[in-house]
C-alpha cells in the first residue's frame, strides 16, 4: 500500500517563518500611504485646502531614508523567532519611527513655510497620520509581547511624552498649520481643558456615588434589576443631543422659579445640563460593572470569611471590594472613556470644553483647528484608558490569593 505525501507548497516556508501577523499589515498600511498620500499639505491660508506633498519630497531625504530603514526593521522583526530582546528591539524601533516621523513632518513645514507667504499654512497629510498610527500600535504591540509590567509601561509612556514636550519646547513643531492654531488660542486652550477635565470629574464622581449603591441594591435584590436596567438602557439610547435639548426647558423653568439655582450656575444652558445628561449616560456602565464585579465573587469566600467570623461589613471590605475592584476598574475604564468623549458635545449648550474649538473649527471650515479640539480629547481618554488599566492590573495582582 502506498501512501501519498503531500509536497510543501512555496507559501509553507513563508507561512512558518511569519511570526508576527501584525508588523506587517502596519508596515504595509503605512507603505501604502505613503505612496498614495501626502505627508504634508500647503494651502494660501486655513481657510482652504492645501496642496499634498510626498514624504520624499517635503521633508529631508536623509530622514526620509531613517523612515523607511526603521519600518523595514519592524518588518523583519515579524519574521525572527519571537524572543522578549526582540520585542524590546521593535519597541525601540518603533519609537524611534514615532519621532523620526514627528522630527520630519515639523522640518518639512519649517522649510516650506521659509518660502511661503505669511498667511499660508502648512498642515499635516495622511500619510503622517498613517505612519504615526502604525509606529504607536507597533511599539503598542511590541510592549504587550514582551509582557512589560506596570511600571515599564509608565515610564515608556512618560519618556515618549517627555521627548515629545521636549521637541515641542525646541521649536520643531512651531510652523506647522496645528501649533500655529494653538500659538492663537493658548489662552483659551488652557481654560477649556482645564473645563473640559471639570465636566468629566464633576459626571463620573455623581455616576459612582448613585449608581454604584443602586449596582449593590440590584445585586441583594434580583427582583430589582428588571426595572433598574431597563429604565437604565432607556435612557442609554437616547441621542446625546436631544438630551441635552431635552434638559435646557425643565432647568431654565427650575432657574427661574428659584432664582438662587441661577445665581450659582444651574440653568437651562451651561454645566449643569451637561453634567447630568453625562451622568445620564455614565450611570448604566457604572451598575452593570458593579452587578458583574459583586456578583461573580466566589460564594466559597464568603463562606469561609463568615466561618471565620466576620461580619457583613468586614466581608465587604475586606474579602468582596478587593476581589471585585478589578472588574469595578474596568468598568470605570469604559465610564471615564466615554465621558470624554460625550463631553465634547457639551459646547453646543454653553458648557465649554475642548469641543468649543471642534465646533468653532467646522464653522470656519479650519481642520487645523478642528484638531486642536480632538486631539487633546484623544489624548485625555487614551491617559485614562492607560491609567485604569494599570490600577486593574495591580488590583488583579493584589486579588490573586
Amino acid at each position: 500500500m502506498t501512501v501519498a505525501v503531500a509536497e510543501p507548497t512555496a507559501a509553507a516556508p513563508i507561512q512558518a517563518r511569519l511570526h508576527n501577523r501584525v508588523l506587517p499589515v502596519l508596515v504595509l498600511a503605512a507603505a501604502a500611504a505613503v505612496a498614495g498620500t501626502g505627508f504634508v499639505a500647503i494651502a494660501p491660508n486655513r481657510l482652504v485646502s492645501g496642496r499634498p506633498l510626498m514624504l520624499w519630497a517635503a521633508g529631508s531625504p536623509t530622514l526620509a531614508g531613517i523612515i523607511a530603514v526603521l519600518g523595514a526593521l519592524i518588518l523583519a522583526a515579524a519574521f525572527a523567532p519571537p524572543r522578549r530582546a526582540l520585542h524590546w528591539a521593535t519597541a525601540l524601533v518603533a519609537t524611534a519611527l514615532l519621532l523620526t516621523t514627528l522630527a520630519d513632518a515639523g522640518g518639512a513645514a519649517a522649510q516650506l513655510a521659509a518660502g511661503a507667504p505669511a498667511l499660508a499654512r502648512v498642515s499635516l497629510g495622511a500619510a503622517f497620520w498613517v505612519l504615526v498610527a502604525a509606529s504607536a500600535l507597533a511599539l503598542v504591540d511590541a510592549v504587550q509581547r514582551a509582557d512589560a509590567g506596570a511600571a515599564a509601561k509608565l515610564a515608556i509612556g512618560a519618556a515618549l511624552v517627555l521627548a515629545i514636550l521636549v521637541m515641542a519646547w525646541a521649536g520643531i513643531f512651531d510652523t506647522l498649520s496645528l501649533a500655529r492654531e494653538y500659538q492663537g488660542h493658548r489662552a483659551e486652550f488652557a481654560a477649556a481643558l482645564g473645563r473640559h477635565a471639570l465636566l468629566v470629574a464633576a459626571a463620573i464622581v455623581p455616576a459612582i456615588v448613585i449608581g454604584f449603591p443602586l449596582g449593590i441594591a440590584s445585586l441583594r435584590r434580583p427582583a430589582m434589576q428588571p426595572p433598574v436596567f431597563a429604565v437604565l438602557n432607556l435612557l442609554q439610547t437616547i441621542p446625546s443631543i436631544a438630551l441635552f435639548g431635552l434638559l435646557i426647558g425643565p432647568l431654565a423653568a427650575l432657574a427661574a422659579a428659584i432664582p438662587f439655582l441661577g445665581e450659582i450656575g444651574i440653568g437651562g444652558i451651561g454645566p449643569a445640563p451637561a453634567i447630568i445628561a453625562l451622568i445620564t449616560y455614565a450611570l448604566l456602565p457604572v451598575v452593570r460593572s458593579t452587578v458583574a464585579a459583586f456578583g461573580g465573587v466566589d460564594p466559597a469566600v464568603l463562606d469561609a470569611g463568615s466561618g471565620m467570623g466576620m461580619t457583613s461589613r468586614q466581608l465587604f471590605w475586606r474579602a468582596e471590594l478587593p476581589l471585585a475592584a478589578p472588574v469595578l476598574l474596568a468598568g470605570l475604564r469604559i465610564v471615564a472613556v466615554q465621558a470624554i468623549g460625550l463631553a465634547v458635545i457639551a459646547a453646543l449648550i454653553g458648557a465649554g470644553g475642548l469641543g468649543t474649538f471642534i465646533f468653532q473649527g467646522l464653522g470656519q471650515y479650519a481642520g487645523d483647528l478642528i484638531l486642536l479640539g480632538a486631539l487633546p480629547t484623544i489624548g485625555l481618554a487614551l491617559a485614562a484608558d492607560f491609567l485604569l488599566q494599570m490600577l486593574a492590573a495591580a488590583a488583579r495582582r493584589r486579588a490573586r490569593p
